[in-house]
């Protein structure tokens, strides 16, 4: 549970809930640098200076309308779908296969995905794997059960009113300490609980149904089901209203508040941590970063003042919301329904698909291992170094010569920049499974001890010194993310294919695709928020003040410019939101174009089929980011998300560079030319 690193991090991409899946079309014998420059995505109507998405991936979008099962349909969904399947292939082969060692990982791997693939088995067992769970929940009479049991649920994976876990000291980067932030809702955000409007009132409303029709399914009346869900949703919209907004905890000082035990049980009177740290087992913890002081003072608040019976019906409803994607059929119906409400999906995914990505959950790394013994050759390691070296010096470069920059705060970044830690592919160290217990069913009770396992895991760090070898991406991860307290850059074998990374295509291609990646996560140590960080990971100030004036001023530019974007018609951007990941992508890709006139490729570079290398190498940004999405899932990640929407990211970032307005001969007037360029980096 590291809770704060991930408000703070930096990742490429937000998977959508159901994850994406794609084709890819076919046509006429061409040769591999054509091929992967995807000509046949082109809309040869639209002009491109006009609108660059749209002439760069018309007709693809047009040609892969999102399928029933999916809320988007994009280019990761090309390879997520590739390593899904070898994934898939690995974990069939590894159920058949019963003449393991018992307690290795290859019983565990074939064991979990054995009891997910049991229908019979979970359909039969219905609800009954959770009867001693709801038995201690109906069991609660005061309030010291019911905060052992708050515990007891958040160890096993339960939402269960508010988070705890662990995270790297803001001010001591060396350390971990314990954290704890808010929690507790059912909905995406706190923002569909509060805002206005029809479609986030249907959202409500069918969430109240959905809450009553799963405890129908757990055997209660129509009439005290309908009661229940009322009394649910009242809990969960108080704990909404002291919530921070996502655009808050941005801020990582208004999300650090170490406190000692004296403290903590002031700010929450009626609740002890003392007596919380030893229901999770974690007595000897004294003092905790307290994230979100508001919640934890309403928290306290509600605890008191709502009724006993009322929150034995919450920690219900948040019981069979946690487990019901792993019941019997009449729970994951209904789980989905809700789904669909959010996403726009139309259809419930495959069996299969649904059972790899719980076993990439609970037992990812092992999985990896597999994974990467297969997929990723010392080969691919070495090409990728290439080209991430290359970003990095123009980086480099970058910050020596940069005219607005003062000598001492230029000094202190580029230090961060050569303290900047880079891991490719996989971890040298891989996880230990051994003290976690996997056994063909039921299914649930699997991914319970998983959760558990993995929770238990992360608290025992508290206290001790931080392990940077430690990954929190798995190998297979089609993704990538820069981490401020590590201040590391992590790029899984995942996402080191075709297409984003292809030794057949033209380099321009693929500097714009994977090295506009791997600038991105670089920037992201100098964005609004890794830039608070040193190169150590400490929160502390390496800024001269007016250096630190005219870099503010050059955000806000970003600011005002993404929350002129709309989806869905109506609903704008929150450009303070999507801050930190447009200037990643603006600087990113500003450096992957500087990294590849400088490298040897860009000399030699053919045209092919009338397109400049520099031309192929913004078709090959904007292709990275060509995604059909519906309505519902396109409002569901403005409210939660802090990446800009796909056709933003490269229109929007597009419209900051000259290089881009040259290559491509955009006039002065167009619209994709943003009036007043941001530039950051």
């Amino acid at each position: 549970m590291q809770l704060t690193r991930y408000l703070l991090m930096g990742v490429l991409y937000a998977a959508p809930l159901w994850v994406l899946a794609a084709t890819e079309p076919t046509g006429p014998s061409v040769t591999p640098a054509v091929q992967s420059l995807h000509l046949n995505w082109l809309d040869r109507n639209v002009n491109p200076a006009r609108n660059f998405y749209e002439f760069a991936n018309g007709d693809w979008l047009r040609q892969n309308p999102i399928p029933p099962a999916y809320s988007s349909w994009g280019q990761f969904s090309i390879l997520y779908r590739q390593n899904q399947k070898f994934i898939h292939q690995l974990l069939e082969n590894a159920a058949k296969n019963t003449r393991v060692q018992p307690g290795s990982d290859a019983q565990k791997i074939g064991d979990f995905y054995y009891s997910g693939m049991d229908t019979a088995a979970v359909n039969a067992a219905g609800v009954a794997p959770l009867a001693a769970e709801f038995k201690r929940i109906n069991e609660i009479t005061n309030l010291a059960q019911l905060q052992a049991d708050i515990a007891h649920l958040q160890m096993i994976g339960v939402n269960a009113l508010f988070n705890f876990g662990q995270m790297q000291d803001f001010k001591n980067s060396s350390e971990v300490i314990g954290v704890a932030s808010q929690g507790g809702l059912g909905l995406p955000d706190r923002d569909y609980y509060r805002k206005k409007g029809a479609k986030f009132a249907k959202i409500r409303k069918e969430y109240v149904q959905h809450i009553a029709r799963t405890f129908t399914l757990l055997g209660d009346r129509k009439d005290a089901a309908a009661w229940e869900a009322g009394t649910v949703m009242y809990i969960e919209t108080q704990l909404a209203k002291a919530s921070m907004s996502d655009v808050e905890q941005r801020n990582p000082r208004a999300v650090y508040h170490v406190m000692d035990l004296a403290r903590l049980d002031k700010e929450t009177p009626g609740f002890s941590w003392q007596t919380y740290l030893a229901n999770v087992g974690y007595s000897q913890i004294k003092s905790l970063n307290l994230a979100m002081p508001k919640f934890f003072r309403a928290m306290s608040w509600n605890l008191k003042s709502v009724p006993l019976s009322s929150w034995k019906t919450y920690l219900r409803w948040q019981l069979i919301d946690a487990f019901a994607p792993y019941l019997s059929k009449p729970f994951v119906d209904e789980n989905f329904r809700m789904q669909s409400e959010l996403t726009g999906a139309k259809k419930l995914l495959p069996r299969w698909q649904r059972v790899v990505r719980a076993e990439d959950n609970a037992l990812g790394f092992a999985v990896g291992k597999l994974y990467v013994e297969k997929k990723f050759p010392p080969s691919s390691k070495a090409e990728a170094l290439i080209i991430l070296h290359s970003i990095r010096a123009a980086l480099k470069s970058d910050l020596e010569t940069i005219s607005w920059m003062s000598p001492r705060t230029r000094k202190a970044a580029i230090k961060k920049l050569d303290l900047m830690g880079e891991r490719i592919g996989y971890p040298g160290k891989w996880r230990d499974y051994s003290a976690l217990e996997i056994n063909r069913g039921p299914y649930v009770l699997n991914v319970i001890r998983a959760n558990e396992f993995e929770n238990r895991r992360e608290l025992s760090k508290i206290g001790k010194p931080v392990d940077r070898n430690e990954w929190y991406m798995t190998p297979q991860t089609v993704n990538a993310y820069y981490d401020p307290s590590m201040n590391n850059i992590n790029f899984p074998a995942g996402i080191l294919q075709p297409p984003f990374f292809d030794p057949n295509a033209p380099m321009a291609v693929n500097y714009g695709a994977i090295g506009a990646v791997m600038g991105h996560e670089m920037t992201h140590g100098f964005d609004d928020q890794g830039s608070q960080f040193d190169g150590y990971g400490n929160l502390k100030n390496w800024w001269t003040l007016l250096d630190r004036l005219h870099f503010d001023k050059n955000v806000k530019c970003i600011v005002r410019q993404f929350s002129g974007y709309t989806v869905d018609r109506d609903l704008h951007v929150q450009g303070k939101l999507v801050t930190g990941e447009a200037i990643a992508d603006l600087g990113g890709l500003k450096l992957a174009w500087r990294a590849f006139h400088a490298s040897p490729y860009y000399k030699d570079a053919p045209t092919i089929d009338g397109f400049t290398p520099d031309q192929q190498f913004f078709l090959g940004f904007a292709h990275f980011w060509a995604t059909n999405i519906r309505p519902e899932e396109a409002r569901r990640l403005v409210t939660v998300d802090p990446h800009p929407p796909a056709q933003y990211r490269v229109n929007g970032t597009l419209a900051n560079l000259p290089q881009f307005q040259a290559a491509f001969h955009v006039p002065k007037k167009s619209p994709m030319i943003h009036k007043d360029r941001c530039v950051i980096w």
